[in-house]
């Protein structure tokens, strides 16, 4: 079976965490300090914080906005649910819009219109490595977190995403761009936004009381990040490899492939196309010995019983993700395109 996600360790990876746990320090220190230092220097700016998860990350960006009770955060309803429980972990209310169904990223004109008095921030996803339009959304004039999950390395007019929101957050689960295990960061423009995320995510030895969280990175994540974070280029060129084979052979049959405009790049995080039946193509290629995925499992609009939403619900009811990541060897590639071609 082609897995649609896999993870390999590499030697030195391995070597990175060892050399962790031999040492007995385990919990945060110099390593996660390390794995800041380098995501600051790779986004070209700003001040990082690392902590446990992405969802970790998106809580402490608001937190440090002052978000709570009362104040409105506009999100994309085609995401994952991480999001939605950041934003309502604080109280706020979440403001679901609707996406681009052509790029999946949220639509500038739907997170325009959702603005209100209320809106204290504006959370922008950089879907499945291809940037937003994140310079328009900026220039909305509201506090902006974007999201990097899914696009660690790409660039947006030359700039890194990340490098554009008041914060931005990123996350190193088994399978993202680093796939670290688990864990996160946070961005911050600015020296005061680092301070208080790093006062929010350590609870102990303080000298006043707040609440503060447990939200800590492992010096073996850390040290995972770290020997993937030196490779994320090759990543990048492995996967733009792969989707430049996919395009070349899948274009020829009509179908509508993922490309970036020229202003921006596509890292393939995930290789999405538009079917007319996804179900049943994953079924077909399982059948193959390939596993393909929805790449949203269900929209947050869809959860929240709210109507609605047509390019949302035009991309989840078309759109299934195929394997894409820097082990999938030339043989696998190519039996995922005869699968393709045989089965659309």
């Amino acid at each position: 079976m082609i897995n649609h996600s896999e993870v390999v360790l590499e030697e030195d990876d391995l070597a990175g965490a060892v050399e962790v746990l031999r040492s007995g320090q385990l919990a945060q220190g110099e390593v996660v300090a390390e794995l800041e230092r380098r995501i600051s220097s790779l986004v070209e700016g700003g001040h990082a914080v690392a902590v446990n998860s992405g969802t970790a990350a998106l809580h402490l960006s608001l937190l440090s906005l002052g978000i709570g009770k009362g104040a409105q955060v506009i999100m994309p309803s085609y995401v994952c649910t991480a999001l939605l429980n950041a934003v309502n972990y604080t109280g706020a209310t979440p403001i679901l819009v609707d996406i681009d169904p052509a790029t999946y990223n949220i639509s500038v004109e739907e997170t325009r219109k959702a603005i209100s008095e209320k809106t204290a921030a504006i959370i922008v996803p950089h879907m499945f490595g291809l940037p937003a339009d994140i310079d328009d959304i900026v220039s909305l004039g509201i506090p902006v977190i974007e999201d990097c999950a899914h696009s660690i390395g790409a660039r947006f007019k030359g700039r890194m995403v990340g490098s554009f929101g008041t914060l931005s957050v990123f996350s190193f689960y088994a399978t993202k761009m680093l796939g670290a295990g688990e864990g996160g960061a946070v961005l911050c423009n600015s020296v005061e936004l680092a301070e208080t995320i790093k006062d929010l995510r350590d609870y102990d030895e303080k000298e006043t009381y707040r609440l503060r969280y447990n939200y800590k990175m492992t010096e073996f994540q850390a040290a995972i990040g770290l020997s993937r974070l030196r490779k994320l280029s090759r990543f990048i060129r492995k996967r733009q490899k792969i989707a430049g084979i996919y395009n070349m052979e899948l274009e020829p049959l009509g179908v509508y492939i993922p490309i970036a405009p020229e202003d921006r790049e596509h890292l393939y995080y995930r290789y999405v196309l538009p079917v007319e039946d996804p179900g049943g193509l994953a079924g077909e290629m399982k059948r193959k010995g390939i596993q393909c995925r929805r790449p949203v499992f269900k929209p947050l609009h869809q959860y929240l019983g709210l109507p609605g939403f047509p390019g949302t619900e035009e991309a989840w009811s078309r759109a299934i993700s195929i394997p894409i990541y820097p082990s999938l060897g030339e043989e696998q590639v190519q039996a995922i395109v005869d699968a393709l071609k045989t089965t659309l």
